[in-house]
C-alpha cells in the first residue's frame, strides 16, 4: 500500500518550479508498470524512491502523470503494454510491490488526443487479458476535447495476514543529501529508546530486519552515521509500524517501509571521526584501506573552498613508545625501507598520524593553511582502553574550524 500525503505551500517560486519539473518530466504515450505514486510536490519522494531500487538492480525512472497530477515510479526497462503485465503477475506473485498496476496513454485519431486505456488485467493467470479502449468524447468543432483521465485499477494482491510490522516487514534506511538528493554511503546505529543501548550498527541503503528491542513500548531510535554529514535520529515503533507511516519519513512502499534520513553537511564547530581511517601499529602511516574515507574528506573540502578544519589525533591510552614515521619516499600506505623510527609520548604518536593526514590532503591539492593540526595522545577517550570497543579510541576527529 503506498502512503500519499498532500502538503500545500504559498510560495509562487517555489510553485512555479515545481510546475516546470512536472512538464519537463511529464510521462508521454505509452504503457507503464506503476509501483509507486506521490503527490505532486513529493517529486523527491519518487526521485529516491527510482535511485534505491536503481541501486537494488532494478531498472526505475519516474515521472508527472498530468491529468491525475501524481508523480509515478515505473519499471522502465518494460516497452511495451504485454511486458507490463507479463511483469505484473510476476511481481504480484512473489508480493515484491503488491499494489502495482499497469498505466496506459495512447493517441487516439487525427486529433492526437490523449486517453486512458482500461486496464482489466487477469484474476488467475490461465486467464487472457482484456483491454478496452475510451472514444475520445464528442465536441463542437472549434473546441479542445477533454482528455480522459479514468483508470481501471488491477486486481488487489492477496492480502498481507497481520498488521505489518517491523518483526515481519523488512526497511530500507536510505540516506540521502538534502541539497542535491543525492544518495550518501553510511551506517545507522539501532537504539533502544528506553535504555539508551546500542543495539546493532547496520549498512545503510540496503534492505535488513530491524532488531526486536525487547521493551515494551517497542520504541527504536535510529541514528544516521556518515562521515561529513551531521547526525539524524529518527524514532520508530517496532510494534505498531505502520502507525509511523503519518511521520514524514516513513512510507510504506509494497512489502518494506521505506525510512529517508534527510542529511546536511557539517558546519563550523561540527564534529566527523574518521574511523575508517586506520594506521599500521605504533605508526604515523595509514593502511590502504583508508583512501576510501580520505577521499570523501578531499571532496568535502573542494566542494566547500573556504572550508577550513582542525585534525585532532587521539590514541588509546597515555603510553610511551617506539613511533614510526614516514622515510623520504613519503609512501603514506606503506611500510617502506627508508622509514624513520623514534621513541616518543602517545600525545606525539596522536599529533604525527593528525599531520600524516594533513600532508596527504596538501599532496592532493588542498592549500596547507586550511589544515591545522592537535594531538591529545589518550587524553580524549571514548571508551575504557580495555574494553572491547578500545580500538575506537585510536582515531582522527575533523572539526569544521571555517565554512
Amino acid at each position: 500500500m503506498i502512503k500519499i500525503y498532500f502538503c500545500f505551500f504559498i510560495f509562487l517560486p517555489f510553485q512555479n518550479f515545481a510546475q516546470s519539473s512536472q512538464a519537463s518530466r511529464t510521462l508521454p504515450k505509452g504503457s507503464y508498470l506503476v509501483v509507486g505514486a506521490f503527490s505532486p510536490h513529493h517529486e523527491d519522494y519518487a526521485q529516491r524512491l527510482s535511485n534505491n531500487l536503481n541501486k537494488d538492480g532494478r531498472h526505475t525512472a519516474y515521472g508527472f502523470e498530468a491529468t491525475r497530477k501524481y508523480w509515478y515510479v515505473y519499471l522502465d526497462q518494460l516497452t511495451t503494454r504485454d511486458k507490463c503485465v507479463d511483469e505484473w503477475k510476476k511481481i504480484r506473485g512473489d508480493g515484491t510491490f503488491p499494489d502495482a498496476w499497469v498505466y496506459t496513454l495512447k493517441e487516439v485519431g487525427e486529433s492526437k488526443e490523449l486517453v486512458v486505456i482500461k486496464e482489466e488485467l487477469p484474476q488467475q493467470k490461465s486467464e487472457p487479458a482484456v483491454v478496452k479502449i475510451e472514444e475520445p468524447p464528442k465536441v463542437e468543432e472549434k473546441k479542445p476535447a477533454p482528455v480522459e483521465t479514468e483508470v481501471i485499477e488491477n486486481p488487489k494482491a492477496a492480502p498481507i495476514i497481520g498488521p505489518q510490522t517491523l518483526k515481519n516487514t523488512q526497511v530500507f534506511l536510505s540516506l540521502f543529501n538534502t541539497t542535491n538528493n543525492e544518495v550518501i554511503e553510511g551506517e545507522v546505529e539501532v537504539v533502544n529508546a528506553e535504555t539508551s543501548k546500542l543495539i546493532a550498527r547496520v549498512k545503510a541503503n540496503t534492505y535488513i530486519t530491524l532488531p526486536n528491542p525487547g521493551t515494551k513500548s517497542g520504541n527504536l531510535l535510529l541514528i544516521s552515521s556518515t562521515f561529513g554529514f551531521r547526525k539524524e535520529q529518527l524514532e520508530v515503533n517496532y510494534k505498531e509500524t505502520e502507525k509511523d507511516t503519518l511521520k514524514p519519513y516513513v512510507s510504506l512502499v509494497g512489502n518494506f517501509y521505506m525510512i529517508n534520513f534527510g542529511l546536511s553537511k557539517i558546519h563550523k564547530g561540527d564534529i566527523s571521526t574518521l574511523y575508517n581511517v586506520y594506521f599500521y601499529n605504533d605508526a604515523a602511516i595509514m593502511l590502504p584501506d583508508s583512501k576510501y574515507q580520505l577521499n570523501s574528506l578531499l571532496e568535502m573540502m573542494k566542494a566547500s573552498p573556504s572550508m577550513k578544519i582542525t585534525l585532532h589525533g587521539h590514541t588509546n591510552g597515555n603510553g610511551r613508545g617506539k613511533i614510526v614515521y614516514m622515510g623520504p619516499s613519503q609512501d603514506f600506505f606503506k611500510i617502506t625501507s627508508d622509514v624513520v623510527t623514534g621513541n616518543g609520548s602517545a600525545k606525539q604518536l596522536s599529533e604525527a598520524r593528525a599531520e600524516t593526514i594533513k600532508m596527504w590532503l596538501v599532496d592532493q591539492g588542498i592549500s596547507d593553511g586550511r589544515i591545522e593540526v592537535k594531538g591529545w595522545g589518550g587524553n580524549r577517550m571514548i571508551h575504557d582502553k580495555s574494553s572491547s570497543f578500545a580500538r575506537k579510541n585510536i582515531r582522527v576527529d575533523v572539526e569544521v574550524a571555517e565554512d
